[in-house]
């Protein structure tokens, strides 16, 4: 069964910065891409960010520049480190791999 467990989200001022962590069991990690969502109040589901097993890295265009998704293999962690926070950037953040996701973690921006 995989399994994702995400932490690092939290209340953050217009302009700050948080570490989002996810880590896997479940899997063989290093095999898989990995992806952050996300889902802000009233809202759907919206894809931010992947890695691929080699790396690879895409972003949506809303967080280009400011937002950094990597992995560390040997861990089983994926990270999120978002920078540069607008209150747009408030959601719940969900680490996924397929259709697994896990139970998310909350980034409020506001001042």
């Amino acid at each position: 069964e995989v399994k994702l467990v995400e932490s690092g989200g939290g209340y953050v001022q217009p302009g700050g910065s948080l570490r989002l962590s996810c880590t896997a069991s479940g899997l063989s990690f290093f095999m898989e891409q990995m992806k952050w969502v996300r889902q802000a109040p009233g809202k759907g589901l919206e894809w931010v960010a992947s890695i691929e097993y080699d790396g690879r890295t895409s972003y949506t265009d809303s967080v280009k520049g400011r937002f950094t998704i990597s992995r560390d293999n040997p861990n089983k962690t994926v990270y999120l480190d978002l920078t540069s926070l607008q209150n747009e950037d408030t959601a719940m953040y969900y680490c996924a791999q397929g259709p697994t996701r896990g139970q998310g973690t909350q980034v409020t921006v506001s001042s």
